[in-house]
């Protein structure tokens, strides 16, 4: 059961509209991306993650430079991807890049790899879609052998060879901090044990207790693996203002038509106005209304799980910058407060 819980913040750098209902330019939805993140750092929420994509309907498609800019305008938030799509690209690069941002946030970086539930990468960086599953085994294995920052020796089939090779620049702590990010398989959970990294589920739908059995799975392999227990995170998509009404009424607009947009790619019915409430509701997977309401949805999960981090994806589609700042700073200044002390109170 959880007694401390960290409490984070994740963002795609969704596409926002402005005041009049207009797509914003991607530069300026960075820009917003930075200032959502100096505020949740004002606030005191515990880290930011920001995600990949390589699409029209989001900004960012090179984290680790936001994430650089964040840094210098923040002294405490912990930064991060959410997640970096390690298949489609270079284990190698990826560490240097991370470790970098550690230097010049003074060790407050850390990387939460996955495998990615958008697949435009692929094709973009002449990668095989065929190939899914033995890029992230091969390219996961040559990161874990990457983090533990010595000459490394390794081969596969789907980069060259590394022979005694040392990564620079190193991490001053020697360890950089990473996390498996996963969607619900349990292949997925047993590899995050076996590799001996902390767990972040994607609860996206459904019922957060749902997951409570890869939980239990994970403990298991950390077992059998001879791995010491290591922290248990979930993201879920949330969103807070003054009463649970407002916060449901201004997020399904632009929530459904988010929803719609990537269904139409994949073959989802659009959701209705009812499957909306119950995922909103004290059992479902989104973490939207008053803070009080939030709080406490927080704190049934966090206990439920076992949970060592919780982070809102807070953003929604083209729900506006102005109301993510506000949503942002409930969260820092009601919700947590309120998490925390209901857990320390147990």
């Amino acid at each position: 059961m959880a007694r401390k819980i960290e409490l984070g913040l994740d963002t795609f750098g969704d596409v926002t509209y402005d005041a009049d209902g207009r797509p914003l330019p991607q530069d300026q939805v960075i820009r917003n991306v930075v200032a959502e993140a100096v505020l949740a750092d004002e606030v005191g929420l515990d880290f930011i993650g920001i995600g990949e994509h390589h699409r029209e309907d989001f900004a960012i498609s090179a984290p680790e430079v936001v994430l650089a800019a964040i840094a210098g305008q923040t002294r405490n938030i912990r930064l991060g991807s959410a997640v970096t799509v390690l298949s489609s690209d270079d284990p190698v690069r990826v560490f240097q890049r991370f470790s970098t941002l550690d230097a010049v946030s003074n060790g407050r970086a850390e990387v939460i790899l996955g495998r990615g539930s958008f697949t435009e990468s692929f094709p973009l960086f002449g990668l095989d879609l065929a190939d899914y599953d033995i890029l992230f085994d091969e390219k996961l294995q040559l990161f874990t052998e990457l983090r533990k920052e010595k000459p490394v020796t390794w081969a596969g089939q789907t980069r060259g060879p590394l022979e005694n090779k040392t990564i620079y620049p190193p991490t001053a702590s020697g360890s950089l901090p990473t996390w498996i990010a996963v969607g619900g398989t349990p292949q997925s959970v047993v590899r995050a044990a076996h590799y001996g990294l902390p767990l972040m589920l994607a609860i996206i739908g459904g019922a957060p207790m749902n997951f409570a059995p890869f939980v239990e799975l994970y403990h298991k392999a950390l077992d059998q693996f001879g791995q010491p227990r290591l922290p248990v995170g979930a993201h879920s998509p949330g969103y807070i203002a003054a009463t649970d009404e407002q916060a449901k009424e201004e997020m399904w607009p632009h929530y459904v038509d988010m929803q719609e947009r990537i269904g139409r790619e994949r073959g989802w019915s659009r959701m209705t106005r009812g499957q909306f409430e119950a995922e909103a509701g004290p059992d479902g997977a989104l973490f939207v209304g008053s803070p009080a309401t939030v709080a406490t949805k927080i704190v049934k999960v966090a206990k439920g799980l076992g949970l060592n981090r919780w982070d809102m994806k807070y953003s929604l589609g083209t729900l506006p910058h102005e109301k993510l700042m506000r949503s942002i700073e409930l969260y820092g200044k009601e919700v947590a407060p309120a998490v925390r002390e209901q857990l320390a109170a147990e």
